[in-house]
């Protein structure tokens, strides 16, 4: 599989809950994060969705936001997925940060430049990856 997609976690579909119109698939992890995605029933139905399944979640880097001690209680996003500052290259005006998460896989966000200074973003430090669950692709082999 190929994808424009920078961020691709690979997990096991722990719960399907389907809606009126959408379903939330939940992804776990292998290095124990739960990624919630919102599709359409349509799409749960066609791609023969099923709990116990190996699915991927993708997440364009663009849909990433970055911040320091993000708490669920406190923000609407629901993935917010725990890591350490791997890399930052910076840009004219963005900036690339990778953040290693606990399990070993990679995340990567674009975010500009001046979020990345007004954040004091350094190597190894920890941070916190947050994304909406309707900005999660679901895809299966």
């Amino acid at each position: 599989m190929k994808t424009s997609a920078r961020n691709t976690l690979a997990g096991t579909i722990s719960r399907i809950t389907k809606g009126a119109v959408n379903s939330e698939v939940l992804l776990a992890t292998a290095g124990g994060d739960e990624i919630a995605a919102i599709i359409t029933n349509g799409s749960v139905d066609a791609m023969g969705l099923k709990e116990g399944m190996k699915a991927y979640a993708l997440v364009k880097a663009s849909w990433i936001i970055l911040g320091k001690d993000l708490d669920k209680g406190k923000i609407s996003t629901r993935n917010i997925l725990r890591g350490v500052v791997e890399s930052i290259h910076e840009g004219s005006v963005n900036d690339e940060v990778s953040i290693r998460l606990p399990g070993g896989e990679k995340l990567t966000g674009v975010i500009t430049d001046g979020s990345v200074h007004r954040l004091e973003l350094h190597l190894g430090e920890p941070i916190c990856a947050a994304f909406k669950a309707s900005s999660v692709i679901v895809a299966v082999d």
